[in-house]
């Protein structure tokens, strides 16, 4: 499906909304973090894989990362061109390998390890996708330690929410 609109922001993340009737021809029923593959204005190629996010009343936020923005040459307030397509190929659960590091920090605190363990297997995948997507040894280590400061029972931002 292809349809044009406005990318926007909500708080510092870059988005699309997707209608409640645009998501129902992607996935009729849908209710949790859908699964897609994506392109903006063509872009990247080939389409990438995000999760539209639930907005309460049938729509879906589409966040636009910075790997599609960039390949797409678009910003906020660009009109654009947005295809999607359910990711027939989706599998759950996490699909990047625990980082060695953030795998030693968990098992030092059960009660951090537990909170992980706790988290729905979608958010595990963000947040190992995240880490493993890092460039630099410096942004590995920094995000590690906000990961488990926040799963320890920390308030503050992480992964674009608000946690605790």
């Amino acid at each position: 499906m292809k349809f044009r609109t406005k990318i926007k922001l909500r708080g510092i993340n870059p988005y699309v909304m997707v209608s409640p009737a645009r998501a129902l021809r992607i996935k009729a029923d849908w209710k949790k973090p859908m699964p897609v593959l994506i392109q903006v204005n063509g872009q990247p190629d080939p389409a990438w894989p995000v999760n539209l996010m639930p907005a309460g009343d049938g729509s879906f936020y589409l966040y636009l990362d910075g790997v599609v923005r960039k390949a797409s040459g678009t910003g906020v307030g660009d009109m654009v061109e947005v295809s999607i397509a359910f990711d027939r190929e989706y599998r759950s659960g996490p699909q990047h390998d625990m980082l060695p590091e953030f795998a030693a920090r968990l098992d030092e605190d059960p009660l951090t390890k537990a909170r992980w363990e706790g988290l729905p297997p979608s958010l595990r995948k963000e947040v190992l996708r995240y880490l493993a997507n890092l460039k630099s040894d410096a942004a590995r280590q920094r995000n590690v330690e906000r990961a488990i400061r926040v799963l320890g029972g920390s308030r503050e931002r992480f992964l674009a929410r608000e946690w605790n």
